[in-house]
């Protein structure tokens, strides 16, 4: 298979995945991406899917990396539904420390989810007033 990556980052686990270098379980790979199982599920069949190339989060990833990463979540979802039988999926990401991101290289959680499972919702909110919507479209709308 070819491989896409450009570059990696030595001490980053999960470049030193995509290179062969520390080993896994691989679920599907393409010339741009590889989707492995996490060692610490959620649930089982768990997978991670991570450009080769390395950005560290969503804000560094260039457009048509994420496009890839995008096409792999797409098919490992579908392929979880046929050999696992799910009641449904998240497909979650965190960039940044606050978001709860402990591997700095891009990476989507696909995890299939059963009715009845121990997982919780990441945040419990409720409706904003208009007006702090508003204000925020407009810091929103300021920026673009």
């Amino acid at each position: 298979m070819a491989n896409a990556m450009i570059w990696w980052v030595s001490d980053c686990t999960f470049c030193k995945i995509v290179a062969g270098r520390l080993p896994s379980y691989r679920v599907l790979e393409d010339e741009y991406t590889v989707a492995f199982l996490d060692i610490a599920p959620a649930s089982p069949g768990h997978t991670l899917v991570v450009p080769r190339e390395h950005a560290a989060d969503v804000w560094t990833i260039s457009e048509t990396a994420h496009g890839h990463v995008a096409r792999m979540v797409h098919r490992v979802a579908a392929l979880l539904k046929a050999a696992l039988a799910p009641d449904g999926v998240n497909v979650v990401h965190s960039t940044g420390e606050a978001a709860w991101q402990e591997v700095f290289h891009f990476h989507t959680h696909v995890v299939p989810r059963r009715h009845g499972d121990d997982l919780r919702l990441m945040w419990s909110s409720q409706p904003a007033p208009s007006r702090e919507l508003e204000q925020t479209l407009e810091l929103i709308a300021a920026a673009r």
